[in-house]
């Protein structure tokens, strides 16, 4: 992916203006910065969900403006988890439908639907709640779901609006280790915001800190510590590094792709 020259507001205020930066296939990028910062706003300017005012974004080598196949690309919003608990619909039907978006009338066989959706979940390690209603299940394991929704098109790139924002310790760390092994192993490119600095300078390869209307891009071996953030936010940050276990549902991916 590459942005250039991006510029983005409305009303007559600039959120983002002339940014520049790239993400590599099978990079791990952290959006961070302030609320009201733009990191949400850039990733719809990513997701061609809002058009930016001049700049160009180019995704996995096309404009995001003809891009061909967007069943390629997965996307977790930032209130993904918050679905109501009395939505009508199993784990199963939230996956499938999402084949279906893909497939249109040209449906799968059933077999290889139920195939491909017991696999997603699988790598997610809820493949035991398939019939359960999604509305039921924690906030943790719906996110898991939804990643499991996304996998089930075999994505190039994922995108998550702060995945584990409302959810457990025990459930984030699940997140976490997950995303991290869907990266390392399976090759899927990453571009995650959070609030959570401490556990994303572990898992991310590169940081793009949003600020000023501006993007501005650590790579992994710059050094990121209170001092350098606390200059970027204008304001003293505090943060601890948090290195996550490795949960059930991360030794369960398998099947690594080739880039």
């Amino acid at each position: 992916m590459e942005v250039r020259n991006l510029s983005f507001g409305y009303n007559g205020n600039r959120i983002l203006e002339n940014v520049n930066f790239s993400v590599n296939i099978g990079d791990y990028l952290g959006i961070i910065g302030s609320n009201g910062s733009g990191k949400s706003t850039l990733i719809k300017l990513l997701l061609n969900i809002i058009s930016p005012i001049r700049g160009e974004i180019r995704l996995l080598g096309h404009d995001i403006k003809n891009f061909p196949d967007w069943s390629k690309v997965g996307y977790v919003s930032q209130k993904a988890s918050s679905t109501n608990i009395n939505f009508p619909a199993t784990v199963e039907e939230i996956i499938k439908a999402n084949i279906y978006r893909k497939a249109g009338i040209r449906l799968l066989p059933k077999k290889q639907m139920r195939e491909q959706v017991y696999h997603a979940l699988e790598i997610v390690d809820m493949a035991d709640h398939g019939k359960k209603l999604i509305g039921n299940l924690s906030g943790g394991q719906q996110q898991r779901v939804f990643i499991a929704r996304m996998l089930v098109n075999n994505p190039k790139i994922m995108f998550l609006d702060e995945p584990t924002s409302g959810i457990d310790l025990k459930s984030e760390e699940a997140v976490y280790c997950l995303l991290a092994r869907l990266n390392s192993e399976m090759g899927i490119t990453i571009v995650m915001v959070t609030h959570d600095i401490g556990a994303i300078t572990v898992h991310a390869n590169k940081i793009a800190f949003v600020g000023n209307k501006k993007v501005i891009i650590l790579n992994s071996e710059d050094e990121i510590n209170e001092e350098s953030l606390s200059k970027l936010y204008g304001y003293r940050v505090n943060f601890h590094i948090r290195e996550h276990k490795c949960w059930n549902c991360c030794n369960r991916v398998s099947g690594k792709e080739e880039n």
